[in-house]
């Protein structure tokens, strides 16, 4: 079993930053992609960014890149997202989540998420 603990969200104004993070608090042998999905109110669960065991390829939502970067640690089983220019449109709670197999970035291909964190971005 891992479980997934999302920290770093918190309010903030247009144009500003955040960087979340998620740790695992159980390390598994198998390497595993992680990624971050979001949540809007009123909307479903969307695709934000995922990177690989070893960091070297990332991925992102097409309304992210330029703005936002994923990273990890596997020293510190933690992953990060950098939020950058922060839009009201990126308002919603972030979940970190463990890749199983499939598609990076499609939900059903991770076994294991976070609780989420709140991002609020207003002025």
């Amino acid at each position: 079993q891992v479980e997934l603990v999302e920290s770093g969200g918190g309010s903030v104004q247009p144009g500003g930053s955040l960087r979340l993070s998620c740790t695992a608090s159980r390390y598994t042998s198998s390497a595993r992609a992680m990624a971050w999905f979001r949540r809007a109110p009123g909307k479903e669960r969307a695709f934000v960014a995922a990177i690989t065991w070893s960091g070297y390829s990332t991925y992102y939502a097409d309304f992210v890149k330029g703005r936002f970067t994923i990273s990890r640690s596997n020293a510190k089983n933690t992953v990060y997202l950098q939020m950058n220019s922060l839009k009201p449109e990126d308002t919603a709670v972030y979940y970190c989540a463990a890749h199983r197999s499939g598609s990076y970035y499609a939900s059903p291909a991770y076994n294991y998420w976070g609780q989420g964190t709140q991002v609020t971005v207003s002025s």
